[in-house]
């Protein structure tokens, strides 16, 4: 039982902390605020108006490893007997996210969790995913978080040993004029072990790696440490973009979000970041207009019962509310008169990224582009968009693997049923996007 004196340290303690995590917010939505200003938008259009503060809580809730370290492990010492004969115990697929100290974006990570209790001493399996996620709740990178997640594992145990596997993704980073053969997802398979499962050559990572593989983890695609510098450490895209001179005051501003949620901005890994993050962000500066060149004559104001369809187009957009991607395919179908052109992939693509390249929200999106190409058909037109939100798994419900889809329909396609059945059952079972 606490005295009372005990008591009011407590309670003081927590009125400091979150004072200061007030103010650490504050200074936050500070920074959004020049971010938005460099980006052309209006701080009081209502879309955005609150974005500053949804940004501040979004990196608070996914970085809060970094301000509270002990999270998680607090527990680790209360050890249980297992009896039995004490052999390896592995907890697969855990999903987590982690925020790339080289960009600030977040990247999934689906990590594996393996010891061998020493003496039948054993940890409640909560414990192994509680752990994991402290840790990847910081800005990190593959082969130092699974290095901390398995020496916390192993003081916390004092196991025969530790194994940690992570499989990491992160999204690349498109450019306004890629089309289908533009890079794909980063994957990266990182390795971490202590004690029996120090040496990664040891017969005994051979009973874990049988254990994943029909996941489509093998041995022989780990990063070793050794290969580090080049394969991992650079293995965050933003590597690969052209440097760019950006703005002081927002350069400034991204280093004030690092300060803010506990990082050192002046860290080695961390210098160069505010750049880097600013080359994804300023793919999404605000345009006004768009300019269609057409390439003959696409309606001629008789609507005809020819449908014409494409399906896929990629597209990449940054949601207005916390400043995060969201990515996907768009389908678009339209009726066409006979003896017109169909309107071009390319000028499809066009459209799609005009309105995808800017702060948005997926259902804005959707009306704009169906709109848009209803001004070149005469108005029938069906669209579907198709995305995954980085804000659905590094905030929130922080829900893995989830989609949205979104249709807009115009003209013919608005009333005639048939219609829109014949169009959305056409649309293939699975898209582009989700193969990553």
């Amino acid at each position: 039982m606490h005295s009372n004196c005990e008591v009011e340290k407590l309670v003081n303690s927590d009125e400091v902390s979150i004072e200061k995590e007030s103010i650490n917010r504050s200074v936050i939505e500070y920074a959004v605020k020049d971010l938005l200003l460099g980006l052309g938008e209006d701080i009081n259009r209502e879309g955005i108006r609150k974005t500053p503060f949804r940004v501040a809580k979004a990196f608070f809730e996914g970085t809060r490893g970094a301000l509270f370290p002990e999270a998680g492990l607090d527990n680790t010492n209360k050890i249980g007997h297992g009896g039995g004969v004490g052999g390896l115990v592995f907890v697969r697929d855990i999903d987590l996210y982690s925020y790339c100290e080289s960009c600030l974006l977040p990247f999934q990570i689906k990590c594996h969790v393996g010891y061998i209790p020493s003496n039948q001493r054993v940890v409640g399996l909560s414990k192994l995913p509680r752990v994991a996620e402290a840790f990847a709740k910081r800005l990190q990178e593959p082969q130092h978080l699974a290095d901390e997640i398995c020496f916390a594992l192993h003081e916390g145990i004092q196991p025969e040993g530790v194994a940690i596997i992570l499989q990491c993704t992160h999204i690349p980073f498109p450019y306004k004029d890629f089309d289908s053969n533009h890079e794909g997802w980063v994957n990266i398979l990182v390795s971490s072990g202590s004690g029996v499962f120090e040496n990664k050559n040891d017969d005994i990572w051979s009973d874990l790696f049988s254990l994943v593989k029909f996941r489509g983890i093998e041995k022989g695609k780990v990063v070793i440490k050794e290969s580090l510098d080049d394969q991992c450490y650079n293995w965050c895209p933003s590597f690969k973009v052209e440097e760019i001179k950006y703005s002081p005051i927002m350069v400034n501003a991204v280093s004030t979000i690092i300060k803010s949620i506990g990082e050192d901005p002046t860290r080695k890994e961390l210098i160069e970041t505010p750049n880097r993050f600013l080359k994804w962000l300023m793919n999404f500066q605000y345009a006004s207009n768009i300019d269609l060149k057409m390439n003959g004559s696409i309606f001629n104001g008789e609507v005809k019962s020819i449908i014409w369809s494409e399906f896929n187009v990629p597209f990449w957009s940054q949601c207005e509310h916390h400043l995060l991607p969201f990515y996907g395919v768009v389908h678009i179908g339209y009726y066409n008169s006979e003896g017109c052109n169909p309107i071009g992939k390319s000028l499809l693509q066009s459209i799609v990224h005009f309105y995808g390249f800017k702060l948005q929200v997926q259902e804005r999106l959707t009306k704009q582009i169906a709109e848009t190409i209803s001004s070149l058909v005469g108005g029938n037109v069906i669209v579907v968009v198709e995305a995954s939100h980085t804000c659905m798994i590094s905030r929130g419900i922080e829900k893995f693997g989830s989609n949205t889809a979104t249709i807009a329909v115009l003209g013919h396609f608005s009333t005639d049923l048939a219609a829109r059945t014949k169009f959305l059952e056409s649309i293939p079972s699975v898209t582009s996007f989700e193969g990553q």
